[in-house]
């Protein structure tokens, strides 16, 4: 899919995420910044980046409590120009403090989260939603998998990862499915030629499960008491 992609990478250090510092409106407010580099696809629900593509950066940005802007993804796209970054890239956002975030490694797939739970619930609620950006909360789940995956395999790690938050949240204590504001991105390697592209990463396959426990316990680990 491109000529230039670097050698695959060894588990320690594939998700390496630096802790930077802005300020806006009087406000010091910290942001993770992923600079995966070239020779990553990724898939995200994201509002900057979103979608299946090939991507060079994550940014995940905390922003003030009662946030209220309707461009974020411009807001975004400022954010990590002015952090430095390079190409197309995932913008990620919540009023949850990022410094507190859990990090964890399983056979190679690693996981990054930063959990924000003042307005939680169920998927499957009574009401009709509408809510496009709710108050302060939002669980963020950055993956990434040192392998190459189909589109679909891409989609499934999506669902793996989302069944292992749900999964933390409820070990933790927590009666709910999340906020109504969660977002995730999984990468995987641009594929190489004669290298293999895994077709599954479903919880029982081999990426799968193993994203699925990194998911978990990255999650755990950002999760405040109840």
């Amino acid at each position: 899919m491109t000529a230039l992609v670097p050698p695959p990478r060894t588990a320690p250090g594939l998700l390496p995420a630096r802790r930077l510092v802005r300020t806006e409106g009087g406000e010091r407010l910290p942001a993770l910044l992923w600079a995966a580099g070239p020779g990553w696809r990724m898939i995200s629900n994201a509002v900057l980046g979103g979608g299946i593509g090939e991507r060079a950066w994550v940014l995940n940005a905390q922003v003030a409590h009662g946030y209220r802007r309707r461009d974020p993804d411009r807001h975004l796209a400022r954010l990590a120009a002015g952090f430095g970054t390079v190409g197309p890239g995932v913008g990620l956002m919540t009023a949850a403090d990022v410094s507190r975030n859990g990090q964890s490694r399983d056979g190679g797939a690693e996981a990054l989260a930063t959990v924000g739970l003042t307005v939680r619930g169920w998927a499957a609620a009574a009401d009709e939603g509408g809510v496009a950006l709710a108050p302060p909360g939002t669980v963020n789940v950055v993956a990434a998998l040192p392998v190459a995956l189909t589109d679909a395999a891409l989609v499934n790690a999506v669902a793996t990862a989302t069944e292992a938050k749900v999964q933390a949240l409820l070990d933790a204590g927590y009666d709910c499915s999340g906020t109504p504001t969660d977002a995730v991105c999984v990468a995987a390697r641009v594929p190489r030629p004669g290298e293999e592209v895994h077709p599954f990463a479903g919880p029982r396959s081999r990426w799968g499960a193993r994203l699925a426990r990194a998911v978990h316990r990255a999650v755990a680990a950002a999760t405040p008491a109840p």
